[in-house]
């Protein structure tokens, strides 16, 4: 069985893959991330009012992976003009638990079980076996999965080493690095100008609106990873999460309607059993 803490993330995975699909009809992505981004900042501004500054400790990994999320959604949005990207990206995602595991190894000096060493062994291959299934992803979408399963890498061991140090703050240290999802917009206006941002909002409620919603999805998927990883290992944490490119299949298939071939649900059963492997 897995633990109450496994589940939570679980459903963190299956929040993550919800926000995936909501946006998936949203052409514009950089537009998507900053309206976004803008909901998790003005959540985080509201929170950050209601709760104790975290300790000194902390501030070094806040900032830190403030900037990093900031670097890892320029570079998602920049990734997602490849057009193999929708293939490759999975790669990014399944490989992101194993380098987590090795940078919590090296930064943090957690080990792990062989047990679950094969979880997380099975659950990034099965989400890269996801990705090739499809046939060959070129050296470019390889390359742009690989850099964006990197700062997610980076991210994540950041964040779990910062909310160690802050004594059960797991919330504040969440808004407060959210705070830098402030940056984005920024960002947006000086490279398309204030009317880019502003006139969707008329032309196109429906994206926005569904971008807004999915500001707030992550804003709780991302939050429970946080929490998580509190107490439990970072690679293991990270491989659960990643089970969300899972979820985004089954969704596709029960309310998209995409087919599923055999080999796509050998992968899902793959990590599936990984993800067993990190409950026992």
């Amino acid at each position: 069985m897995l633990s109450y803490t496994g589940g939570l993330v679980l459903f963190a995975a299956l929040l993550h893959a919800t926000w995936n699909a909501m946006l998936h009809g949203n052409r514009d992505r950089f537009l998507s991330m900053t309206w976004m981004s803008i909901a998790i900042a003005v959540v985080s501004t509201v929170v950050v009012v209601f709760v104790p500054l975290p300790p000194d400790a902390a501030w070094p990994c806040i900032i830190a992976s403030g900037l990093v999320h900031i670097v890892y959604n320029v570079t998602l949005v920049r990734a997602y003009r490849r057009g193999d990207l929708a293939q490759a990206y999975p790669i990014a995602r399944g490989s992101s638990p194993l380098l987590v595991a090795l940078g919590a190894a090296l930064f943090a000096h957690e080990t792990i079980g062989p047990l679950h060493a094969l979880g997380i062994a099975m659950i990034s291959g099965g989400i890269i076996s996801l990705a090739l299934e499809g046939g060959s992803v070129s050296r470019s979408g390889a390359l742009a999965a690989l850099t964006v399963g990197a700062t997610i890498a980076v991210y994540t061991v950041i964040d779990g080493i910062g909310v160690r140090s802050t004594s059960g703050q797991a919330l504040a240290y969440t808004a407060w690095m959210f705070m830098f999802y402030w940056l984005m917009p920024v960002l947006f206006v000086a490279m398309r100008g204030v009317d880019a941002l502003w006139t969707p909002i008329r032309a196109a409620p429906l994206a926005i609106g569904s971008s807004l919603a999915g500001g707030l999805v992550s804003i709780a998927a991302y939050g429970i990873v946080i929490w998580a990883m509190q107490s439990g290992a970072m690679g293991t944490v990270s491989a659960l999460r990643e089970t969300s490119v899972v979820f985004a299949v089954l969704i596709g298939r029960t309310f998209l309607r995409e087919a599923i071939s055999g080999k796509r649900w050998l992968a899902c059963v793959i990590v599936a059993a990984g993800a067993i492997c990190l409950g026992l």
